[in-house]
């Protein structure tokens, strides 16, 4: 059985009102991908300071590494990811899991 795939993303919203439109946008590959929130926004704190985070941190989880990237490749992702730049600075990296 293949390990899983994860994307983890860190996230500066710059335009809330068009990362909406990128929220939509790119529900339609998640959703051919298989793609399964484990994180999504929510309250965060800096691991040094203990103060609260200003970016938002996302982590997907894919079946597999090769469906993660294949979802990152797919039109309908690099089609969201436009609106994703208009919208905000992010720094995204596709991984594999470890199975322990």
């Amino acid at each position: 059985m293949p390990k899983k795939g994860y994307w983890i993303a860190h996230v500066e919203v710059t335009n809330p009102e068009r990362y909406k439109d990128y929220v939509a946008a790119n529900g339609v590959a998640f959703a051919k991908y298989g793609a399964r929130f484990i994180v999504r926004g929510g309250t965060a704190v800096d691991g040094k300071t203990g103060t609260p985070s200003r970016q938002r941190h996302v982590v997907i989880e894919f079946d597999s590494l090769e469906t993660a990237k294949a979802c990152l490749a797919s039109p309908e992702y690099q089609a969201a990811a436009k609106i994703r730049d208009e919208a905000s600075t992010a720094t995204l990296i596709v991984v594999e899991g470890w199975d322990g």
